[in-house]
């Protein structure tokens, strides 16, 4: 048999060698449902009043759903401002076009930063006398007011005014000339525990915490001042928590916080978390699999290598514990996952082949995977996994 040429066979000229030409289900990627956002963020909207705001929380990229996607069909749904962490997250919305009021919950602390914070009209989050002042000087030098957002701790022990000291500290602020306070808020640390309705819960001795320190301060006079507390478990909690306005994240990409409450929410997840398989092989009986032998085969088993691992964000501790989706039918992870690789039993398909696309998060039918049941078995909140899949995941809409 006559062997031809490579160049007898392919024209290569035609073939393009960019990384823009690749294509982005190369391997492996997060497909995105904007409408999802949108249908969320609607329904959870209208369980408030018509007077409260619905923030969006879109910090860690939009819980890695990709935040100026998450933004723009979270404002369709009815949110009318955003919350980031950063100052860059905030910049990058700004430079992406978005035009609502954008708060940094993270803490900006140098006058470099606040200067860049004030000319990308993004609003800090303020929690000591020293920032104030600085906010007060910037908008002094270009003759106008910093909007800005207070906070006080009243039990996170994190970000925050002292909450003995905040009254007096407030009446001092009152005096700057320069800042324009758009807000105040403080942060719940167990909405979503059992106990949180219980009146002497966490939640809702911070909660009465904070009350007090707004009728000492006597909030309720200016209501240019949006007063917010709620985060998504505090939101569906209870409607003692809105006040004028919620910040809501996981709810918005899905999820429900809250296992006891269901509200009869139909939430509906973002993110389907695909893979093509790689490779497929067989290998006998007694056979070790992947980094450590941790799984022999205990029958002649049928491999699909998927291109995805824990350097995309799958945490190896869940090796042997997950299973993936295809075609309605769920087949096991098995073997360590490794950094860009893991394996996975589909003996007694025969229809799954080399360049198969397979479900690791999402639905299929019947069968569906959430970040929740990862969480459990990575003894974790989903809110880590989610913010977990690195950038070399492609983020695809699929609407």
């Amino acid at each position: 048999m006559q062997i031809r040429e490579p160049n007898q066979l392919f024209n290569f000229e035609k073939y393009p060698t960019l990384e823009k030409d690749i294509d982005l289900k190369q391997r492996a990627w997060i497909e995105v449902k904007g409408k999802a956002i949108e249908t969320n963020v609607s329904q959870l909207r209208s369980k408030l009043s018509k007077n409260c705001q619905f923030m969006a929380v879109v910090k860690a990229d939009g819980y890695g759903h990709d935040a100026k996607l998450v933004s723009e069909y979270a404002i369709k749904g009815g949110a009318s401002q955003l919350g980031v962490a950063t100052l860059k997250e905030g910049i990058r919305l700004r430079s992406a076009g978005v035009k609502k009021p954008i708060l940094i919950l993270g803490n900006i602390y140098t006058k470099k930063d606040l200067i860049i914070s004030f000319k990308n009209d993004l609003m800090p989050t303020i929690s000591s006398i020293r920032e104030c002042l600085i906010c007060n000087n910037i908008g002094k030098h270009f003759g106008l007011k910093f909007s800005l957002h207070l906070k006080v701790d009243t039990g996170m022990s994190r970000l925050g005014f002292e909450c003995t000291k905040f009254v007096q500290q407030f009446k001092k602020i009152q005096s700057f000339d320069n800042i324009s306070i758009e807000g105040i808020y403080s942060h719940l640390s167990s909405a979503d525990e059992l106990n949180s309705l219980d009146p002497k819960s966490t939640s809702q001795l911070q909660r009465k915490r904070f009350e007090g320190l707004l009728k000492q301060i006597n909030s309720y006079r200016n209501k240019n001042i949006k007063i917010h507390l709620a985060n998504s478990a505090g939101m569906l909690l209870d409607e003692k928590f809105h006040f004028d306005m919620v910040r809501v994240g996981l709810s918005m990409y899905g999820y429900n916080p809250l296992v006891t409450i269901d509200e009869n929410l139909s939430l509906k997840p973002a993110l389907f978390l695909k893979v093509k398989v790689a490779f497929i092989r067989i290998i006998d009986k007694g056979v070790s699999v992947s980094y450590g032998a941790k799984f022999v085969s205990s029958r002649k088993t049928k491999l699909a290598v998927l291109s995805i691992g824990y350097a995309d964000g799958v945490p190896r501790n869940l090796s042997g514990k997950i299973k993936v989706i295809h075609n309605n039918k769920f087949y096991p992870q098995v073997g360590s996952i490794t950094m860009d690789q893991m394996m996975v039993d589909i003996t007694g398909s025969n229809e799954i082949k080399i360049g198969t696309t397979m479900i690791l998060l999402g639905s299929d039918g019947d069968k569906m995977i959430s970040p929740v049941s990862w969480a459990k078995e990575s003894n974790t909140i989903p809110w880590e996994i989610l913010c977990s899949f690195k950038n070399r995941l492609p983020r695809v809409q699929v609407d």
